[in-house]
């Protein structure tokens, strides 16, 4: 039977390779426009800012996940990287990447 802390690290997993999928997916529909009709590549392309910032989101969201798998490498994953005390479960289950305790996030 898995470790919470196991279980953590597989969820943690999961998020970052979902978030590598959906990436792949809005890099492709960004390179997708190849209209050549001007009126009609602006259609085209007025989602694109909604896409590049969810591609950002994205971006900063697996940036904060690999910290979060390193510090369970390092063995410092569940503690607050301000103060140093533990961060409540209730916590980590709505942000599993967090570094810090509600305290020090405030």
């Amino acid at each position: 039977m898995a470790t919470p802390l196991e279980r953590r690290r597989a969820q943690l997993e999961q998020r970052l390779q979902e978030l590598g999928l959906r990436l792949e997916r809005i890099e492709e529909e960004l390179d997708s426009h190849d209209s050549r009709d001007w009126p009609e590549l602006a259609t085209e392309r007025e989602p694109d800012e909604v896409l590049e910032q969810m591609g950002s989101a994205g971006l900063r969201e697996m940036r904060m996940i690999e910290a979060a798998l390193q510090r369970i490498e390092a063995g410092d994953y569940g503690r607050c990287q301000r103060c140093g005390a533990a961060i409540a479960e209730e916590r980590l289950d709505l942000l599993p990447f967090t570094p810090f305790c509600q305290r020090c996030a405030s």
